[in-house]
């Protein structure tokens, strides 16, 4: 959001593992870096958070067994806590997006995606439009022994939302209707892939599932109009078998639609893979500057990881020409979760 000329950035964390709640922090357009301005701790474990349109009011996850959502009034250097948090009737909610006058949750821990009103204002209803439960399992335990929603989110049209579910191998097409979700199509992807979150390329007409249980992208082709995603090819984030734990978890791709970014945590590195026509050719692989890069967040040029276990923010400078990041430096986060920019 910009205020008096200045870029804000917002860091989510885990308080149950000593973090800091939300941070606000000050994003240099010219470098990237950061500076804290301020935090609240108002909710626990707001993992993670998404902006509104007008840069006025963020919204936070709170990850936990009985889970909720809060909003937050950005105006000054430290979130304002607007209105109770909403219980979304899931547990472990994991992500969240706008949608169709609506905030959607994916919740991990009981494999459901929630609607809730989005008032005029930008604050929440205190109750949830709808709740749509998955259903399905997969061949890895125990990850997969039930459904776990881990994405929600809207398609480039604006017309469906798309969740990722680990637990079930599959990415579920929805449609909202009068504050209902629906399953208008499930893709099924490889069996024990796990998919974990997905990003659309700036043409909108392909998607990338990044996989936490192999370490790969499954590319798809995506169809708006009649809201179909198509498998086309699986293709790996490590040039070589991983080095320990291997866990992809964050997915961008760049604005002008010739690079892809994932995070993966174990091998703590950051993949750099070229989009060539349907397919992905992975290009190099960087250290991601900490241990256990839970999110992976492209704005302006330049890429933010939260790196969850060794406490911190990094940023990187991306080479417009080969993709390949350059880190710029990092700011103290204890239990950073994830990172957005308005």
């Amino acid at each position: 959001m910009a205020d008096n000329g200045r870029r804000r950035a917002f860091i989510g964390s885990f308080t149950a593992a000593g973090g800091p709640g939300i941070v606000t922090a000050e994003a240099d357009p010219d470098s990237g870096a950061l500076t804290v301005l301020g935090s609240v701790e108002s909710v626990l474990d707001p993992s993670y958070l998404a902006l509104s349109p007008d840069g006025e009011t963020l919204y936070a996850v709170s990850e936990t067994a009985e889970g909720a959502v809060a909003a937050y009034r950005v105006s000054g250097d430290r979130p304002e806590p607007a209105g109770p948090p909403v219980p979304v009737g899931g547990s472990g909610p994991t992500h969240l997006s706008l949608f169709d006058g609506h905030l959607l949750t994916a919740n991990y821990g009981s494999g459901s995606v929630t609607a809730v009103p989005v008032r005029p204002d930008g604050t929440l209803a205190r109750s949830v439009s709808g709740v749509l439960r998955h259903t399905g399992a997969g061949p890895h335990t125990p990850r997969q022994q039930g459904p776990h929603a881990h994405q929600v989110q809207p398609d480039p049209s604006g017309r469906w939302a798309v969740s990722v579910d680990l637990g079930t191998d599959s990415v579920r097409v929805c449609t909202l209707t009068d504050g209902t979700l629906a399953v208008h199509r499930e893709t099924a992807l490889r069996p024990g892939s796990g998919p974990r979150h997905l990003a659309f390329h700036p043409g909108g007409g392909h998607a990338y599932v990044v996989n936490e249980l192999s370490p790969s992208i499954t590319v798809c082709r995506w169809d708006a109009a009649e809201g179909v995603l198509t498998p086309l090819a699986e293709t790996p984030v490590l040039p070589g078998a991983p080095a320990g734990d291997a866990y992809p978890s964050g997915i961008a791709a760049s604005p002008d639609g010739r690079f892809v970014w994932t995070a993966t945590r174990g091998d703590d590195v950051l993949s750099v893979l070229a989009v060539e026509g349907e397919g992905l050719r992975l290009v190099a692989t960087v250290p991601c500057g900490g241990h256990w890069p839970r999110a992976l967040t492209a704005s302006g040029g330049f890429l933010y990881v939260a790196n969850e276990r060794s406490g911190d923010v990094t940023w990187f400078a991306a080479d417009p020409h080969t993709g390949i990041p350059r880190r710029g430096g990092s700011i103290r986060v204890p239990a950073a979760s994830c990172v957005v920019l308005g």
